[in-house]
């Protein structure tokens, strides 16, 4: 999966998932422009970069993808830092659970901002650059998205609305040469999980047919697949990366 000559945004590609698709696409020879919030976790995230694949170019961007300003800012300081790009991966997410009856408006409002907004944000700030380059989008939705999880009324709605998005994207950009896919990662090995109670992790694992959660470069590396020509066909697709959790 040859990403040479490529310019690939990531956005909360600082930790988790992120960093590693960051790092994937950087190691298939791309060039990686890291927007998050954290700066500390950004110049952390370059240095694992420059480890992983030393030839490869990255530049990390302090962005906050819930203000559309700040998102085109970000654009306009990728394109002057790598002149195009090639490759959106919409990633940046926040959790913040409670029940239907104990959500707060705080809580939906921030998980809408972040993992909906946040989505349509980016793409439509990255629009025109994606579209001269006739690049691709891959959006980072959840297995929550299409089945729902208790106490994630918030979370759920935006992985959901992303799917939605994904596949408009595909009809709308796709006769223009963009092309626009989501992933549904399952349960994986992220510090979001490692906080929780090792009983409940149990259960989880019982669940997948495979018996184990996933690693973040189980997903960098379907990530990169569909940013890849190997996935030239493929436009408003949803991918599956869950050890078979939905059979």
């Amino acid at each position: 999966m040859n990403l040479a000559g490529k310019v690939i945004v990531v956005t909360g590609g600082a930790q988790g998932i992120g960093l590693a698709i960051a790092e994937r696409c950087a190691e298939s020879g791309a060039s990686v422009a890291v927007w998050d919030y954290q700066a500390d976790a950004i110049a952390g995230a370059l240095e694992r970069i420059a480890d992983r694949a030393p030839r490869a170019q990255s530049a990390g961007f302090i962005v906050d993808v819930s203000d559309l300003a700040a998102v085109h800012d970000a654009v306009k300081a990728t394109l002057s830092r790598f002149g195009r790009i090639d490759g959106l991966v919409n990633n940046a997410g926040v959790v913040a659970d409670a029940q239907l009856t104990k959500m707060s408006e705080a809580q939906w409002d921030r998980v809408i901002d972040i993992n909906l907004k946040g989505v349509f944000n980016c793409t439509r700030a990255s629009v025109d650059a994606l579209l001269a380059s006739s690049g691709a989008i891959v959006n980072i939705s959840s297995i929550v998205g299409l089945s729902g999880n208790v106490g994630q009324t918030n979370y759920a709605a935006a992985k959901a609305g992303v799917l939605g998005m994904s596949k408009t994207w595909a009809r709308e950009l796709g006769r223009k040469g963009v092309r626009s896919n989501a992933i549904c990662p399952g349960f994986i090995d992220t510090p979001i999980l490692a906080k929780m109670a090792p009983r409940l992790i149990d259960e989880m694992v019982a669940q997948i047919p495979q018996k184990r959660m996933g690693q973040p470069r189980e997903i960098a590396a379907a990530a990169v697949f569909l940013l890849s020509a190997e996935a030239s066909y493929i436009n408003g697709a949803t991918l599956e990366v869950t050890g078979g959790l939905t059979l």
